[in-house]
């Protein structure tokens, strides 16, 4: 129970998260029978859209899946995510048809089955820690040494992505902390460092926001020009992508211990939280043109993994201890007013909406699917209540 818990002299009442908990996880219990080993991705009438096992997203119903099992124990949801795993090994023989979010789909599935299996006192699971170590090696082969990036996609639709890397990627390189520690070969985390290092220097803005893609010279590595990808324009900032930035810099900073992650981390977390409506539930843009922001859509799914990545900077800082406290009582504060907001207002706890996180936005330029839940909106949704409650330990 998380009630009147204390946090550095803090005594605060998160008797909600707990409520809220008990409510995702039965959804999770129940969803599990209907959408079985499947890769849900967003949501069309209230229904998940099935996606591909090589799709980006095919980690996080498994995950999600593997959050709940850690809690009850419910052996249906350990047999559903261990299918999902192998489905998604199946998808290392196919290596044109993978990309930089190898980390997302391996993190949240082989790795966190690998790490269940060792804390049950089983000794880990060795095909899925192999799996996991094959997918840690083809993100570690995307990385460009000319220009210290890892390149984001394979040239699809005709489109050449040679030298595109994506502010998203920062959340792939735990993939690579993790296997180095694994097989004790420092390699891996040299890459993740210099691809979060170009990041700080070329992502990172002087106004503290970010831009979703740069494009470098793949032969020199000299950045070329910055993208709007899934933001508004190139100079605006995309709501998702400071998520993704706040997130990926704490556990960079986690795993590397460089202040400058933290830092980095820190700066994005004011920027994201100055910028919150009234509801904590950002626009899905925060450069949006004044006129008709208030009929734009919400990103539920960015409030959500910011809230988790707050959580994580909070919990670094506070073990740092001296002047990191304040800090980390103001992440912490921020995260669970943001948590508690989608609790009231967003979530859905009921089987008529599959999704959990309701007013969620994918792709808003494209129309892909727009004030919907997203599967990856649902579970750093239920990581945040997990951490809310007491659990430090991760799958990235």
């Amino acid at each position: 129970m998380t009630e009147h818990k204390l946090h550095h002299g803090l005594e605060r009442d998160l008797s909600w998260a707990d409520e809220a908990w008990s409510r995702a996880e039965a959804k999770i219990g129940r969803s599990a029978r209907t959408i079985g080993a499947a890769f849900p991705n967003g949501t069309t009438n209230g229904r998940y859209v099935k996606g591909l096992t090589h799709d980006w997203v095919a980690g996080f119903w498994p995950g999600l899946l593997w959050l709940a099992y850690r809690e009850n124990g419910d052996e249906e949801l350990r047999r559903v995510a261990e299918a999902c795993e192998r489905q998604l090994a199946e998808t290392l023989q196919t290596y044109d048809l993978l990309h930089h979010d190898v980390g997302f789909m391996f993190s949240l599935s082989s790795v966190a089955q690998h790490r269940l299996a060792e804390a049950s006192g089983r000794g880990g699971d060795s095909d899925a820690k192999r799996h996991a170590l094959i997918a840690a090696n083809l993100l570690a082969g995307r990385y460009n040494p000319q220009g210290e990036f890892i390149r984001a996609w394979p040239n699809w639709d005709e489109e050449d992505h040679t030298g595109w890397a994506i502010i998203d990627c920062l959340m792939n390189l735990p993939l690579l902390y993790w296997a180095g520690r694994e097989i004790k070969d420092p390699r891996y985390k040299h890459l993740a460092i210099r691809h979060a290092d170009s990041v700080l220097r070329d992502f990172l803005r002087p106004d503290d926001s970010v831009c979703h893609i740069i494009r470098y010279n793949p032969d020199t590595g000299a950045p070329i020009e910055s993208l709007a990808g899934q933001g508004y324009a190139a100079d605006s900032a995309w709501a998702r992508g400071a998520s993704w930035a706040l997130y990926g810099f704490a556990l960079s900073y986690r795993y590397t211990g460089e202040a400058r992650y933290r830092e980095a981390a820190l700066r994005v977390a004011r920027f994201f939280v100055s910028r919150l409506p009234e509801d904590g539930v950002p626009y899905w843009d925060f450069f949006l043109p004044e006129a008709g922001r208030e009929s734009m859509p919400r990103d539920s799914s960015a409030a959500a993994i910011a809230a988790s990545g707050l959580l994580e900077l909070a919990e670094l800082m506070e073990e740092g201890g001296g002047a990191g406290v304040e800090d980390a009582a103001w992440c912490r504060t921020s995260a669970e007013r943001i948590v508690r907001s989608l609790c009231d207002r967003y979530a859905d706890w009921g089987d008529k909406h599959e999704g959990l996180l309701r007013h969620a936005t994918g792709y808003y330029s494209r129309g892909v699917f727009v004030d919907e839940s997203l599967i990856y909106g649902d579970y750093f949704f239920v990581e945040a209540l997990a951490k809310l409650r007491g659990r430090k330990e991760l799958f990235w």
